[in-house]
């Protein structure tokens, strides 16, 4: 095997484990914080999950209070909101807790507060002067990945486009992986954010800047999702959940550190369109996207069957590739996600809008495979006809 020069950096610490999330206010205190803002949803509010996150602040004497106006697919106006009280309030740290959508509110909002402007300045590919606001991330999900990696995605209301805060110093200080989040998390919550975390192994193992590190982390990611999420989304254990946290977090590291591909091309281009949610839109496309993708890499394609668990060792490279995309439909049969014509509101005539969307992501030189427009076309009309 000959390697490219490449250069690998996490700058997050990980924290792995049951109760990790007790240690949200020391963590807060080492980056010499005075006030904090929690950055969530009011159904992780409602859901109780930020009582632990409260509890270890007040024990630790930090002065904070919550921000809970984060949406899916979080919105420029909400980060616009949430700097401008945060300015105000002198928030030195930041504490997100919930999934991707949180993680990337706060991400912007740490962003708008160490560099001022708007949200829309500071998107593009290392962009940014210094780094953000420090940031914990308690992930809730086992999907985004967003704990881990150097990127906030962030819609455009305006526009009703999604970019991205892709750098580095957008990253979070530490990341505060529980499993004990997911132990109630809904099943079709479980299991659109599992298919959500196997995409970024998946994309991240086989996109053209995949690296021979990001390649461990994604089999491995792969592979732990493969075993966990069927009994995660049927009946969450610790056991389960914690494969699952474990996978997702570890898929972070391997797509924010090489990229993602046509799969979440598409997928951004959906929820930019129809607000789908990410995890939804990218197990839709995940199948159909991965089979136009075969031709490009098929040894990468039969290892990633192999990890998914299929019996590969008396198939020709073609057929154990093939075996990587007959996996994950019935993955996703088996989760219950639905199909893109089952879902509500999508309609074809937009596809030819949404190709042309999904050819000027940033990420779509990535893909394995050359792909234009066109072929973006075939594919949503192939998804949809499925």
């Amino acid at each position: 095997m000959t390697l490219e020069t490449y250069s690998y950096f996490v700058p997050t610490r990980t924290e792995f484990g049951e109760g990790v999330v007790d240690y949200v206010g020391p963590e807060a205190k080492f980056f010499d914080a005075t006030k904090v803002m929690v950055v969530t949803d009011q159904g992780i509010l409602n859901a109780g999950l930020v009582k632990p996150v409260e509890d270890s602040l007040k024990k630790a004497g930090l002065s904070y209070f919550i921000f809970d106006h984060v949406v899916p697919n979080p919105r420029d106006v909400h980060c616009m909101e949430g700097y401008e009280i945060a300015e105000k309030e002198g928030v030195d740290c930041l504490v997100a807790i919930g999934g991707g959508s949180a993680m990337d509110t706060a991400k912007a909002i740490g962003t708008l507060l160490t560099h001022g402007g708007i949200v829309q300045d500071w998107c593009g590919f290392q962009l940014l002067e210094k780094e953000i606001t420090p940031l914990i991330a308690i992930p809730t999900t086992a999907g985004t990945g967003s704990e881990v990696t150097p990127f906030a995605v962030i819609t455009d209301t305006k526009e009703h486009v999604k970019l991205n805060i892709f750098d580095p110093k957008a990253s979070a200080k530490v990341a505060l992986v529980d499993p004990n989040m997911l132990l109630n998390l809904p099943a079709s919550i479980m299991a659109s954010t599992g298919i959500d975390a196997m995409t970024h192994a998946v994309e991240a193992y086989t996109c053209k800047v995949a690296n021979p590190h990001t390649d461990a982390f994604a089999l491995y990611a792969i592979r732990l999702i493969q075993e966990h999420l069927r009994s995660a989304v049927e009946k969450p254990t610790i056991n389960n959940c914690r494969g699952m946290m474990l996978g997702s977090t570890i898929a972070g590291i391997a797509f924010g550190y090489s990229d993602v591909a046509s799969v979440h091309c598409m997928a951004e281009a959906l929820g930019g369109k129809y607000d789908l949610p990410h995890g939804v839109a990218n197990a839709i496309l995940l199948p159909t996207v991965t089979e136009f993708n075969l031709p490009a890499n098929q040894k990468k394609y039969a290892d990633v069957a192999l990890a998914l668990g299929r019996n590969t060792f008396v198939l020709s490279e073609e057929e154990a590739a093939m075996e990587a995309v007959v996996a994950l439909k019935e993955l996703c049969q088996d989760v219950g996600i639905p199909k893109m014509k089952e879902i509500g509101g999508i309609d074809p005539k937009d596809f030819e809008a949404l190709a042309v969307a999904s050819e000027k992501n940033v990420s779509t030189p990535s893909n394995p495979r050359e792909i234009t427009a066109e072929d973006y076309l075939a594919l949503f009309d192939k998804a949809y006809g499925d």
